[in-house]
């Protein structure tokens, strides 16, 4: 860490002796705002709206121009002092409104809607685990209802693996 910003997210630090420490302060508070569970207009915006409101976010796409211009991938947030930006960091989440989803970074880049993770667990149960070997397709036959109710019985079982149905 230096000693005039955070590590993660480029916050000023109040110094020794500093005159008008509020400024660093407010900066910080401005930077904070836009960084803590944050909601973005859209994702990938690589221009500047030309009239944007007060406290209103963007996630800056991978080209971006005028007053983002080296800013790719960042949190783009206005205020009554102009662009704050603070640059994406993996793991960073955000809702777009534009999306009415997460996106989060990882590996340099945005996703939208995505969801990772080892299992599904829904009001205690687990529902979905990891997934299991593809059913067979029924063939030939001399019984079609036999081989039928087996298929059947197979996605059944394979449902119940995954928790998606009760036993």
């Amino acid at each position: 860490m230096s000693d005039e910003t955070t590590v993660r997210l480029g916050l000023p630090l109040l110094q020794i002796g500093q005159a008008q420490k509020e400024l660093s302060h407010n900066e910080a508070l401005a930077l904070l705002d836009f960084a803590v569970q944050p909601v973005v207009e859209a994702v990938g915006v690589d221009t500047p709206p030309t009239a944007p409101a007060e406290g209103a976010c963007w996630v800056v796409g991978a080209s971006p121009s005028g007053a983002w211009a080296g800013q790719a991938h960042a949190l783009a947030g206005w205020t009554a002092a102009g662009w704050r930006f603070v640059p994406a960091r993996d793991g960073m989440a955000a809702w777009s409104r534009a999306d009415d989803a997460i996106a989060r970074f990882s590996g340099g880049s945005w996703t939208i809607g995505r969801i990772s993770g080892t299992r599904l667990v829904l009001a205690g149960t687990a529902v979905v685990g990891a997934q299991q070997a593809a059913i067979a397709n029924p063939v030939g036959g001399s019984v079609p209802d036999a081989e039928a109710r087996t298929a059947i019985v197979a996605i059944l079982a394979a449902l119940r693996s995954h928790g998606l149905i009760a036993t």
